[in-house]
């Protein structure tokens, strides 16, 4: 393995420092999580993880884009499939349990949350928002009919269920992931008009 293979020791440790946030912001979550905790996880002092983010609202807005980022790239790589392989890949991203888990659910809950009154992390979830209504609209643009006549309306929709569907996961211990992917899966597919 060449020197150009190797992740250099600055990302190792952003990468640490964002797992440490993630970890305590499931064990606590965001508003009782403290920069010293998250710096004794990353195996660090407090002022050795400020030479890495400003903050702790640094470090969840950078690990948000991380992860807005992932979730995009693999909504883009359904994009060449049939609307109904694309319907079940979307079903499985968001409610097997392989891609997004209970806890991840609960992780993004807590952004979702601090986005309220963070303005960049707030601009971070917009942006999310908007490109995934983007695929969404793409999707419904490609079916051969719609329950409802505009693929952009078809989108706005899907993405509201699916918001309130992984909710409804996290919150309702009487509703479980193949919960969420059965009506998902259905309703996204009686919508496209397949």
């Amino acid at each position: 393995m060449g020197a150009s293979s190797k992740i250099p020791r600055g990302e190792k440790r952003r990468k640490l420092i964002f797992r440490s946030l993630h970890d305590c912001i499931i064990k606590k979550g965001y508003a009782k999580t403290t920069l010293a905790e998250i710096a004794e996880s990353a195996e660090m002092s407090p002022s050795h993880l400020l030479y890495y983010f400003k903050g702790k609202d640094a470090i969840l807005e950078d690990y948000f884009q991380n992860v807005a980022l992932q979730i995009l790239e693999r909504l883009n790589s359904f994009r060449d499939f049939p609307p109904e392989e694309q319907i079940e890949r979307l079903a499985d991203l968001f409610f097997a349990g392989a891609g997004i888990t209970k806890s991840e659910i609960g992780f993004m809950l807590e952004c979702f949350g601090v986005a309220v009154n963070d303005k960049v992390l707030r601009k971070e979830k917009a942006e999310l928002d908007v490109q995934c209504k983007n695929n969404l609209t793409e999707l419904f643009s490609n079916t051969p009919k719609r329950f409802i006549a505009s693929a952009t309306d078809c989108a706005e929709v899907s993405y509201a269920m699916l918001i309130g569907l992984r909710s409804a996961v996290y919150f309702d211990d009487k509703f479980e992931l193949p919960d969420g992917h059965r009506l998902f899966k259905y309703t996204i597919s009686r919508m496209a008009g397949l």
